[in-house]
């Protein structure tokens, strides 16, 4: 469940996901952007969606605003503070 919600993350910033990484204090604000714009794109998706499919139902049940909201608040903490997000470093 994690590995998709990571998959739908990193997706949503338009940047493949690895095992090891990080997000420089520069690159922050254009991630932030494109994370929230997916957000509030499925947002008004679902919300127009009158005929819903399985897919959409989904969606509905587990929209991606509230699975991202713990790291949408760690890349705006990181931000805040200019500093790296890192992962996966032995």
């Amino acid at each position: 469940m994690l590995g998709d919600l990571t998959e739908r993350i990193f997706a949503a910033m338009n940047r493949p996901f690895e095992s090891k990484g990080i997000l420089l204090p520069e690159q922050l604000p254009e991630y932030i952007s494109r994370l929230d714009n997916a957000i509030e794109s499925e947002r008004i998706a679902n919300l127009k969606n009158s005929s819903q499919s399985n897919d959409a139902n989904a969606l509905r049940k587990d929209p991606l605003g509230r699975r991202a909201f713990p790291f949408m608040e760690l890349l705006k903490q990181a931000h805040q503070n200019n500093e790296s997000v890192v992962w996966g470093i032995d």
